[in-house]
């Protein structure tokens, strides 16, 4: 059986050996995700790493045991023989009551954990020297996106969300005109705008319903918007309503604002085909955003599909893990499951986390982790290290922005000063003007006194159409086309004023000429307007 090190790009020092990383079969029932795949293998052998895997662990996911050693990772039959076998274990869902049992001293588990629901195991853990990043507590910064688990999972969930409903809904999404009748669009709202709901959003707009979505920070309204779905605005004025929490989540509304949004859902409930909610804070249970009165008010064979079930729901009736019917015919889909009902697919996205992770943790390349507790994402994601509990972790040491200090307001000027300073300018202006005029002169007298009479006539008439026209045009207003554009059509129009003043020639040929000039330039300034106001108009709001 091939050996991961077989392939490896790099050679360790003779007698030094690589740590070896582990992938262990998902034990939670429906869990058919997999923490590494063959392609992430390959990577991870880069860094200088052996790979193992649980016999079948990816099958779930559709990668076959033959695909991981075609990439060089051993196959172990079982996975008390692959937790003795490696020192580190990559996986999924947080470990079972087994699976940590089997963890030791130096071993590193990196996975989903939810540190602060499972505070048992995690001190379990730390008490036996074995050390655990979990993936969930990634720190929401820059330059961690590419670890971040959550937002991976969410995005995945959003689209699948839409997947779900549209396979419950009896309907098209999209309205259509038929020889037997006309098929009016699916409304669709979309309730929070985070990862899941902006994947949400564009799979929804990309089937063709008419999607609307609300979130309590009206800043995401623009990205609501510019992918197609229209932003649902509250008539209410609470600071809170242009807040968003620290790490990317929105902040927990005043019970006044709840009101109104919830008013609001209410005057909407009877229009909606499709609600799918995503409002869910991190350790806290889900705020009840659709009521029964709501789910009664809708039309038969609407469909709720609730991403929040796990943590109670956002709907008043969801049921986790289940899909129910409503007597008025309502169908509420509770799954919590939906990145693995895409395990392909979720499987090479969060591998692809864990392998950033391990490229972090690992910068010489050298198949060794340096557990390098001053790194802000290395630390933030770490829950147990050298026989320590270190959940919570400190806040990240990014570098604060300095608040802008305020400009302060120009005094006012008096008349008398006002007409001094324009006087100025004038005199500035004039002066300038006038310098250009004599050393332009001067140059046309130079090349006058050595140049034919003939090239001069051509020569004056080029110059006067680069002035002429360059002026005229440079001085629109870029609310009618852009800088670039303005470049454009003033070399435009120095070419139809040079050709206005030969269309009067005797030659035929040159008249010709001179007429397909005006034309062709033409047709590029107008065009050139024309493609402007289309550009401009995409980023107006309605």
């Amino acid at each position: 059986m091939p050996r991961c090190g077989a392939i490896r790009t790099r050679h360790l020092p003779e007698g030094e050996t690589a740590l070896k990383i582990g992938t262990p079969k998902e034990v939670h029932e429906g869990e058919n995700r997999v923490a590494m795949t063959p392609d992430s293998a390959l990577q991870l052998q880069k860094l200088g790493y052996d790979c193992a895997i649980e016999a079948g662990a990816g099958a779930a996911a559709g990668f076959s045991d033959a695909a991981y050693e075609a990439a060089g990772v051993e196959v172990i039959k079982t996975a008390a023989a692959l937790y003795k076998a490696v020192d580190i274990v990559a996986k999924v869902r947080p470990p079972s009551e087994t699976e940590a049992k089997r963890l030791t001293e130096g071993q590193l588990l990196i996975s989903f954990f939810w540190p602060a629901q499972n505070e048992a195991q995690m001190k379990l853990l730390a008490e036996k020297g074995a050390s655990v990043i979990a993936m969930d507590m990634v720190p929401r910064i820059s330059r961690a996106q590419k670890m971040d688990a959550l937002s991976s999972m969410a995005n995945i969930a959003g689209y699948r969300a839409v997947i779900e409903a549209g396979n419950n809904f009896g309907r098209f999404f999209t309205g259509q005109i038929t020889a037997a009748g006309k098929v009016p669009p699916a409304k669709v709202l979309i309730i929070g705008a985070g990862v899941a709901g902006l994947a949400a959003i564009g799979t929804s707009t990309s089937l063709g319903a008419i999607t609307y979505a609300f979130d309590v920070r009206p800043e995401v309204a623009e990205q609501v918007e510019s992918m197609g779905a229209q932003f649902v605005y509250l008539d209410f004025k609470e600071e809170q309503q242009d807040g968003a929490a620290t790490g990317g989540y929105a902040s927990v509304s005043s019970p006044e604002f709840r009101e109104a949004q919830l008013a609001k859902f209410r005057e909407l409930a009877p229009e909606m085909d499709i609600v799918i909610t995503t409002a869910l804070i991190p350790n806290r249970e889900a705020p009840e955003l659709w009521t029964e009165d709501m789910v009664k008010a809708m039309k038969r064979g609407s469909v709720i599909v609730d991403l929040a079930a796990e943590k109670g729901g956002n709907c008043k009736l969801t049921v986790m893990d289940e899909k129910i019917v409503t007597e008025n015919g309502v169908t509420i889909i509770g799954y919590t499951d939906f990145p693995s009902r895409m395990a392909a697919q979720s499987s090479t996205l969060y591998a692809t986390n864990i392998r950033h992770m391990m490229t972090d943790l690992t910068p010489e390349k050298d198949g060794k982790v340096n557990h390098n507790m001053e790194d802000d994402v290395i630390r933030g994601a770490t829950v147990a290290h050298a026989g320590a509990v270190t959940f919570p972790p400190p806040p990240p040491k990014v570098a604060a922005i300095a608040a802008a200090k305020p400009k302060e307001k120009p005094k006012e000027l008096t008349a008398e000063q006002k007409r001094a300073a324009e006087m100025a300018a004038f005199k500035a202006q004039t002066k300038q003007q006038v310098t250009l005029l004599v050393v332009g002169a001067a140059l046309l007298l130079g090349v006058g006194l050595v140049a034919p009479a003939s090239f001069m006539q051509h020569f004056i008439v080029f110059v006067l159409a680069v002035f002429v026209g360059f002026q005229v045009i440079w001085n629109v207003s870029h609310s009618l086309h852009t800088p670039l554009m303005a470049v454009t059509n003033a070399i435009s129009s120095i070419i139809i004023l040079g050709a206005l003043m030969q269309i009067g020639s005797g030659s035929f040929l040159v008249i010709l000429l001179a007429a397909l000039s005006v034309f062709m330039a033409g047709i590029n300034i107008f065009g050139g307007f024309l493609v402007t106001r289309r550009m401009l108009a995409m980023f107006q709001k309605s």
